[in-house]
């Protein structure tokens, strides 16, 4: 499942885990009572490299290392996704009128922070690494410089205000390139455009790749494609995996047909969110599963995932 928190929890007196409300215990929760053996972690980009005053981004970085030293005590993956660039860059606004921090591509920094944790991880099994997390067409609202990719890692501004799998997949090829010059036996994990949902002209030929879509109730709407069309018929062919599903009760009929197309296409996938909207787990409890919860936590028991 996804663990979020530490992509935005502002450090508290203790640091970074005490305000994400990450542990021991709750790791030993999703590997014991829900069975998950993967677990995806957002994190953000400028704090891994910069820090949060008054913390470095040793302070950081170890709060990360804890987490993954939990997790792999209780027998998990941790999956190492870039979720936020920054804590504190607005990339538009999304139609309910949210702030969107999720950037649509990288940016010049990328490279360095993929070979920064490729080097800190590359003795550890347990690691996987979840290149970025939803590459999508800037929002109408959003200003922000959108940047292409040159091969050596130069970066230039993108005309258009659209994010193709030609420019995402250039993008993807550099920061695989920053990895595995330092960690080439590297799992890594590539979602597709339209908010990591479509897959179409992805492929990328390299070995350990593993493709991954986020699947939701609005995936399809505005003229997205069908699950066969965005993931399903990929699938087929090449590793993939689902790195963001979920929803609420009233998405419960849904849920239970995305499971089972997940679970005959033999798709892997880690269910969002534990700790965030929609949530898997009751937010004033300890660890009741929500309606939708419950559902992710019966495929995990049963072995479908």
């Amino acid at each position: 499942m996804n663990r979020s928190g530490l992509e935005y929890a502002e450090p508290g007196g203790s640091g970074f885990l005490e305000s994400a409300g990450l542990s021991l215990a709750e790791a030993q929760e999703i590997s014991g009572e829900w069975r998950a053996n993967i677990v995806r972690l957002p994190f953000n980009q400028n704090w891994a490299l910069h820090g949060r005053w008054p913390y470095s981004a040793d302070d950081y970085l170890a709060a990360i290392d804890q987490t993954v030293d939990w997790l792999a005590s209780c027998g998990c993956y941790t999956l190492l996704d870039l979720q936020w660039l920054s804590a504190d860059l607005e990339y538009g606004k999304l139609d309910n009128g949210d702030i969107n921090r999720v950037a649509p591509l990288p940016n010049a920094e990328s490279g360095w922070l993929w070979e920064t944790l490729a080097v800190r991880y590359r003795d550890e099994p347990a690691v996987l690494f979840d290149l970025f997390n939803e590459p999508h067409d800037a929002l109408i609202s959003d200003d922000n410089p959108l940047l292409a990719v040159r091969e050596d890692g130069e970066t230039v501004a993108l005309a258009s205000r659209r994010v193709s799998a030609a420019t995402w997949k250039a993008w993807a090829r550099y920061l695989i390139s920053r990895i595995r010059a330092v960690h080439p036996d590297s799992l890594i994990f590539v979602g597709g455009t339209r908010w990591a949902y479509d897959l179409r002209g992805m492929e990328i030929d390299l070995d350990n790749i593993v493709y991954s879509t986020h699947v939701y109730t609005g995936s399809t709407a505005y003229g997205g494609p069908t699950w066969p069309s965005a993931f399903g018929s990929f699938a087929r062919a090449h590793p993939v995996f689902a790195g963001e599903w979920g929803g609420d009760e009233t998405d419960l009929e849904w849920g239970v047909k995305l499971a089972a197309y997940l679970r005959a296409l033999g798709i892997g996938w880690t269910a969002w969110s534990w700790s965030d909207w929609p949530h898997l787990i009751e937010p004033a409890t300890r660890w009741t599963p929500t309606p939708f919860g419950a559902l992710v936590r019966d495929e995990l028991r049963g072995g479908t995932s």
